[in-house]
């Protein structure tokens, strides 16, 4: 559901990084300090989530406080999952929500509304 912005990041001067698994993103950040994260958020409905973590993304997000604490946090969100995103939230600073599908000028908002010096 990733909408491909690739061009848009190139345009606005990021180097965009993919990568493939949630393994391979933790493992970036030891060597890698992004300064914007876009994610796919998926709530975490009573599965091996339920109790300990939210979202797909917890895990991920306990090690970018670790290795990167001032990247800012971009969390596309599909329309029926909105309503669990303030429960991630309540744990970790997000920079931005957007709803999908997402369209380029809703990205290069949130991409180019950052504080300075980030």
């Amino acid at each position: 559901m990733h909408p491909d912005f690739s061009g848009l990041y190139r345009r606005l001067g990021f180097q965009h990084v993919k990568l493939g698994s949630m393994r391979k993103a933790i493992s970036a950040l030891k060597s890698q300090t992004p300064a914007i994260v876009v994610a796919e958020f998926m709530y975490g409905y009573g599965n091996n989530y339920a109790g300990v973590n939210v979202s797909n993304l917890d895990v991920f997000l306990y090690s970018l406080q670790k290795y990167s604490r001032h990247s800012d946090i971009i969390l596309l969100v599909d329309k029926s999952e909105m309503q669990y995103v303030d429960k991630l939230r309540a744990l970790f600073p997000v920079h931005a929500v957007l709803q999908l599908p997402v369209s380029e000028a809703a990205m290069e908002q949130c991409l180019t509304r950052r504080e300075p010096g980030l």
